[in-house]
């Protein structure tokens, strides 16, 4: 009698790697996410860190980001007034998930064209 192979459900499987890669792949969320991987940043810092993204659309990422506890921000009351995110613990849960997809992206995905922008 031949060995019956277990049954694979992917909708099972994966649900918790569609959560992750929802949240990860919503525009800028893991760009800035990596970026803070190296220590805080003020907004100006992360807005060069993360070429192409808007003032609003930053911010509001940035709130979101915050809203779920993976990054804090941090006020110095100056003057002048400073502000500054940095990853939680639960952002700093990230980073070697975040290295790994860089290392893997250098190596097995080719460089943009510059000239597409």
């Amino acid at each position: 009698m031949p060995a019956t192979k277990p049954t694979h459900d992917p909708q099972v499987c994966n649900v918790a790697l569609v959560r992750a890669f929802d949240f990860l792949g919503k525009r800028w969320n893991g760009v800035i996410l990596g970026s803070l991987t190296q220590g805080p940043l003020g907004f100006a810092e992360l807005k060069r860190a993360v070429a192409g993204i808007s003032d609003s659309m930053l911010s509001e990422r940035l709130s979101e980001l915050a809203g779920l506890d993976l990054i804090a921000r941090e006020v110095d009351p100056g003057p002048p007034v400073a502000v500054r995110y940095a990853l939680t613990g639960s952002g700093e849960g990230l980073a070697p998930a975040l290295s790994a997809l860089t290392e893997w992206a250098g190596t097995h995905l080719p460089a943009s064209d510059p000239a597409e922008g």
